[in-house]
C-alpha cells in the first residue's frame, strides 16, 4: 500500500506491504522504530509473539509525546503492564495494525508531534 503525503521535513513512510516498510525510499524488511529524525532497526522483535516489556519500556528513552505501536497485520494489544508506565509520564500510546500505524505516524509527523512509531514487521 502506497501512501500519499504532504511535503515535510524528517522521516516519512511512503509504503507498507506485509514484510516490508519503505521509509524515505529505503526498504526495510525488519521491525523498526521511527521518529521524525531517527530510524532504529535493532530494537524490536520481528513479531508480536516476541514482544517483551523491555522492548516497549525503552521507547521512553526517545522522549516521545506519543507512541504508535504497530503490531503486524492485525491489531493486538500487549499486556497492560507493558504500557502503564507511559501514562504516568504523560506519554500517549496508540496500538494498531502496522499499516494503520504507518499512516498515523505520517499524520503526526506532519503536525510536528514528537512521535515514536514502533513497527513490527509481522
Amino acid at each position: 500500500m502506497r501512501f500519499a503525503q504532504d511535503s515535510y521535513a524528517g522521516n516519512s513512510i511512503s509504503a507498507y506491504a506485509r514484510g516490508q516498510i519503505t521509509i524515505n525510499d529505503q526498504v526495510i524488511v525488519s521491525s523498526v522504530i521511527v521518529t521524525p529524525d531517527r530510524i532504529i532497526q535493532d530494537w524490536l522483535p520481528d513479531s508480536f509473539a516476541g514482544l517483551e516489556e523491555r522492548h516497549v519500556s525503552r521507547l521512553a528513552e526517545l522522549e516521545p509525546e506519543i507512541i504508535v505501536l504497530g503490531t503486524g497485520a492485525t491489531s493486538r494489544f500487549p499486556p497492560p503492564e507493558y504500557t502503564a508506565g507511559f501514562l504516568t509520564q504523560g506519554i500517549g500510546v496508540e496500538v494498531m495494525g502496522t499499516a494503520a500505524a504507518c499512516r498515523t505516524f505520517n499524520i503526526l509527523v506532519s503536525e510536528e508531534r514528537r512521535v515514536v512509531a514502533a513497527l513490527l514487521i509481522s
